[in-house]
């Protein structure tokens, strides 16, 4: 059983970054107030941060709580904070820091919490380790390919929708965003007609573009506009579309800021310093343990999600895996034992674990995590190392 201190820091700290390491934790006392209130009320289950985990989320989910949102963002800053240094670890020529990493994993989050279920997965702070790797992973491929995209393929590509969107979060007024939106129109309605499809690269029209696609807005504006403003020169187009890129790319990929901008009054928010987490001390061996949690309890599921597999497969083609992996029998060996042929022998193996490592993918899918090729060819080893473990001397399946 944790301590009640550290189950309060857990629910009521955030991290601080200082020249792209881990520098302190921030407390909040608001939210240290609320969880001691909590862990009081409840004295029977005041060391279960699994339990606290999952009845936040149940605010969150139910009453979209800004309470419960800060407590389950601050319970997830470690999950984050790994996420990021392994990450940036992993993409040493990447422009972004540890820093631009764990503020992704911050910002995706929210997204988190919305595709966790606790039907099928009994830890949060498990499934967001599974999880955030692969959203970071689909970030960075978009950023990539928003990088490499001009203005002008940008704007081929975004959807009416989303351009509104990025217009009001700039702040526009409602007549402006209908200005810039209009001009966009005019502009993907002619420009597509003349560029080829599928790239990033497209040109800047030329100046024979910016006036045909002048003059359509002035002859659109007059009906398409609850606010005429008169002719607009073909400077003042590519003006708008120029900053209307701009706008799309600011919303799409919002600029880090500042971790250590942590928005709270001044008389509320304490701190302590820590030593990094990478080294000894009580909070980076509750960091360390905690991995080592997490880590079980995603054995745990996968090991139940597989012995369901292995249990539903024919009677046959277990017996040949358990020949194969209990005794360490070859496949002809197998196939004199069992009276059959060495391609039913391999066949059966092969079609064994393929059948056990599609229930493991889609018992990924459930929880949203994507799969890729390398996670199955490690998903395929991990099959591997639990078949030999399910069947070795000591851990006998009946």
């Amino acid at each position: 059983m944790r301590p009640r201190q550290e189950i309060t820091d857990m629910f009521s700290t955030f991290v601080q970054l200082e020249r792209g390491r881990f520098s302190k934790w921030l407390t909040d006392t608001t939210l240290r107030r609320s969880i001691q209130n909590c862990l009081e009320s409840s004295p029977e289950v005041a060391n279960s941060q699994n339990f606290w985990a999952l009845y936040w989320h149940k605010h969150w989910q139910t009453q979209s709580h800004n309470l419960a949102r800060m407590h389950l963002l601050a319970y997830l800053q470690e999950p984050c904070y790994w996420v990021a240094s392994k990450t940036v670890t992993k993409f040493t020529l990447s422009q972004y820091t540890l820093a631009d990493y764990f503020q992704m994993a911050i910002a995706e989050v929210e997204t988190i919490l919305k595709d966790f279920n606790p039907e099928k997965s009994s830890s949060l702070k498990a499934y967001a380790i599974m999880a955030m790797p692969s959203r970071l992973r689909d970030i960075l491929r978009q950023r990539k390919e928003a990088d490499i995209c001009t203005n002008w393929a940008l704007l081929r590509k975004v959807s009416k929708k989303l351009l509104s969107e990025a217009l009001s979060e700039a702040g526009l007024s409602q007549s402006a965003i209908a200005q810039y939106r209009l001009a966009w129109t005019c502009f993907k309605e002619l420009y597509i007609q003349n560029q080829p499809g599928g790239t990033s690269q497209l040109p800047k029209p030329n100046r024979q573009l910016w006036e045909a696609i002048a003059n359509l807005y002035n002859r659109e504006q007059q009906s398409q506009l609850t606010q005429p403003t008169g002719q607009c020169t073909t400077e003042t187009i590519e003006q708008w579309l120029t900053q209307t890129a701009l706008y799309v790319r600011a919303y799409l990929f919002p600029s880090v800021k500042s971790l250590n901008a942590f928005k709270q009054n001044d008389d509320t928010t304490v701190t302590f310093d820590l030593p990094d987490p990478s080294s000894s001390s009580p909070m980076a061996d509750m960091i360390a343990e905690e991995d080592v949690q997490n880590r079980q309890n995603q054995i745990s599921q996968m090991s139940a999600v597989l012995l369901k597999a292995l249990q539903s497969l024919d009677v046959q083609t277990q017996e040949v895996l358990k020949l194969y992996y209990q005794q360490g029998l070859t496949q002809q060996q197998i196939m004199q034992q069992l009276q059959m042929s060495q391609p039913t022998v391999s066949r059966r193996l092969v079609k064994g674990r393929e059948s056990m490592l599609a229930a493991l993918v889609k018992w990924s899918q459930d929880l949203n995590i994507s799969v890729d090729s390398n996670q199955i060819k490690d998903m395929s080893l991990a099959l591997e190392e639990w078949l030999r473990n399910q069947y070795g001397e000591y851990n006998i399946i009946p």
